[in-house]
């Protein structure tokens, strides 16, 4: 890390410019532009701007003694740069909305850093945002894109194969553990602590045939209905198929794991899954394909009918 602010950036006096200098001093070279009311970025000529943003709110995404502070800060911005995924768009860079009790102010630097160790992961930048006192700690990420041709939700056709990146039911079955008191194992904590945006995975699949594409946040199974619904498609899916975290045996409880910032994707053409995992590391899978029944979803075990696993609510805990 970087002791100094980025050259040429001047903030006036007070506590709250003191808080920002301090993040700024950590974040060094990753901070582009900060000071001025707004940011200003170029996208590329021919592209569309893609923007989205996500809240982390604790006691509502994450128990403080489930995560460190600089686990907090990663996790939070990456769940936002997933949906830049989700369209297969570039990041051009984030703005940051940190709202930070007293009594987490010592926490500062390592959430700083978790926000910087986001950011490096998918090499992009912070542009700015703000920071305010709150009773409760929470993160909203804003993040900005540029695609040619985004993926959207809308793209999926009857007789296309549907596709899920990486494996399942980590970040469910940590929740659980901890909510009954246990501790997870390392890997299912990892995959809850540590999410990656599959941006690198998601511009391969796009130049490789993809139509559609979801990430995987309110769980695989409620996921899939967006996409649906979206492409007024049907879809059948076996859930047998369906890669696990290790330690999770139950494919029921892995479709319903929320969280997970996997990628659904739709293609016209047969994907080439030993490529995809020799390239990425993480096994590309084919567990479905759509149908002409309108928004209609059929959950198998291989040929045993299942209901629709409940997805993951925010407003349930």
């Amino acid at each position: 890390m970087t002791d100094h602010a980025p050259p040429g950036l001047s903030l006036g006096p007070g506590p709250e410019f003191d808080l920002i200098r301090e993040m700024l001093a950590r974040w060094g070279h990753r901070a582009v532009g900060v000071g001025d009311d707004a940011a200003v970025l170029d996208v590329p000529r021919g592209d569309k701007l893609v923007v989205s943003v996500d809240a982390a709110i604790d006691g509502r995404h994450f128990k403080r003694d489930w995560l460190g502070a600089r686990e907090i800060g990663y996790r939070s911005v990456t769940a936002a740069l997933s949906d830049l995924a989700a369209m297969a768009a570039h990041p051009l860079g984030i703005l940051v909305a940190l709202e930070l009790p007293e009594a987490r102010r010592a926490a500062l630097a390592d959430l700083a850093d978790g926000i910087a160790d986001a950011v490096d992961a998918v090499a992009t930048r912070i542009l700015g945002g703000n920071i305010t006192a709150s009773d409760r700690l929470g993160l909203t990420t804003t993040v900005l894109g540029s695609a040619f041709a985004p993926l959207t939700r809308s793209g999926l056709e009857p007789g296309h194969s549907i596709y899920v990146t990486g494996r399942f039911g980590g970040p469910g079955a940590a929740v659980g553990a901890w909510t009954s008191g246990r501790m997870p194992t390392p890997e299912q904590r990892e995959r809850f602590a540590r999410p990656v945006a599959r941006i690198r995975e998601s511009l391969w699949l796009a130049d490789h045939g993809a139509t559609a594409a979801i990430d995987v946040s309110d769980g695989l199974a409620a996921d899939l209905e967006h996409l649906a619904r979206a492409s007024a498609v049907g879809i059948d899916a076996d859930l047998s198929l369906l890669p696990l975290t290790p330690g999770v045996i139950d494919h029921i409880a892995a479709a319903a794991s929320g969280e997970e910032y996997e990628l659904v994707i739709g293609s016209r053409v047969s994907m080439d899954t030993r490529e995809f995992e020799r390239r990425f590391g993480i096994p590309l899978t084919e567990i479905g394909h759509a149908t002409s029944r309108d928004g209609a979803v059929q959950f198998r075990r291989g040929h045993e009918r299942v209901a629709k696993p409940e997805g993951y609510d925010h407003f349930s805990r």
